[in-house]
């Protein structure tokens, strides 16, 4: 896709967050020293988003037509099988628009997926990619905000000095779906590998080998035991989002080329956990 134009910004500008969750609240939260407002829908949000954004000082409009009508630059981050529909209320919310705000589509969501919605939101915005590797960053040195396609050195610019290092992959304007494709990479050992402890414990279980198996993993020297009960805390609460994640990921390996049965395998079983 041909790179667009990305009309300067105002020197404070408003940012809208869709939504604060944990990693949205730090977003936000970062945002605020370049940023004359950032904004976020409240409409159909729970008490616990609700109460993030208060803690982080964010600013709350009724819909997400509303923050769409007011901000100059609108930060997607959502669990990644909601990130093309929200895209698309953001289309709606931006049909009165005769300016063109930036879209930071900063979900985990595949190349395509990134392409898909730039195609989806058309002229009513330029896109820029976004992947945020490490936890919600409240001070420095945890998390990276990779950057690529249309305004990414713009968006970058935002984060300056707080506690998201944001860098710019490739030549910024070029480069739309380099990020995403980093975020998947990363998350092929970061979320797909620690499935295979899990999927190990069901399979011994189905097999009636349990014990023995842990008697032999024990005798290679392998902390089973350790690296399942690190797996089991590392998902909780965050089964069904990283399943969403990995479908992603597995979507962006097949694109390339590459095995993405990986990925479907622990999309599966992170699917399997959520259900209980």
């Amino acid at each position: 896709m041909a790179p667009s134009s990305v009309a300067p910004l105002p020197a404070r500008p408003v940012v809208g967050v869709l939504h604060p969750g944990a990693m949205g609240a730090a977003l936000g939260s970062a945002l605020k020293a370049r940023a004359g407002a950032v904004i976020w829908a409240d409409a159909g949000r729970s008490h616990a988003t609700a109460k993030r954004a208060e803690l982080a000082d964010l600013q709350a409009v009724p819909t997400v037509a509303d923050l769409a009508a007011r901000a100059d630059v609108i930060v997607a981050i959502c669990p990644p099988q909601a990130a093309r529909e929200l895209a698309a209320l953001v289309a709606a919310g931006l049909a009165g628009r005769t300016d063109r705000p930036l879209y930071v589509e900063a979900n985990a969501v595949a190349p395509d997926t990134v392409r898909g919605i730039a195609t989806l939101l058309g002229d009513r915005a330029t896109v820029c990619d976004g992947a945020v590797i490490g936890p919600p960053a409240w001070s420095a040195g945890t998390t990276t905000l990779w950057l690529s396609g249309p305004g990414a050195d713009v968006a970058a610019g935002l984060f300056e000095a707080g506690p998201f290092a944001a860098r710019v992959l490739g030549t910024a304007g070029t480069d739309l779906g380099a990020a995403s494709g980093l975020k998947a990479c990363f998350a092929l050992q970061s979320k797909a590998a620690p499935t295979l402890w899990l999927a190990l414990e069901q399979a011994a279980a189905a097999f009636g080998v349990t014990e023995a198996l842990h008697e032999e993993l024990a005798r290679s020297g392998v902390d089973h035991a350790g690296a399942l009960a690190a797996a089991r805390e590392r998902m909780a609460g965050r089964a069904r989002r990283w399943a969403g994640e990995m479908d992603e990921a597995a979507d962006a390996f097949a694109a390339a080329g590459v095995p993405d049965g990986f990925s479907r395998a622990a999309a599966e079983v992170y699917r399997r956990a959520a259900e209980g």
